[in-house]
């Protein structure tokens, strides 16, 4: 069976090795119609504490590394903010 991978922004890194990671699904509302947005926090493992606030990254399901942790980092990219600031102004 293939192990999810989800894409999500980190919102905390204070603990070692470890992030915790808001995840957005979108969904029609069944009797509204209307798009609603959900999110969720995921406690994720970052072995090398690579990952900062900020940044969009992936995770993957693995197996329990704590009660709470059951993902893994999987990659990380620049932060939206930081990636803006860099773009030559026209």
């Amino acid at each position: 069976m293939p192990k999810r991978v989800l894409q999500g922004v980190v919102v905390s890194d204070k603990t070692d090795k470890t992030i915790v990671v808001k995840v957005e699904r979108r969904f029609t509302h069944p009797v509204l119609k209307k798009t609603v947005r959900r999110t969720k926090n995921y406690h994720a493992h970052d072995e090398a504490n690579v990952a900062k606030t900020g940044q969009t990254v992936e995770i993957e399901e693995c197996r329990p590394f704590s009660k709470t942790k059951t993902w893994r980092l999987v990659t990380t990219a620049a932060p939206e903010s930081d990636a803006a600031a860099e773009a030559p102004a026209s």
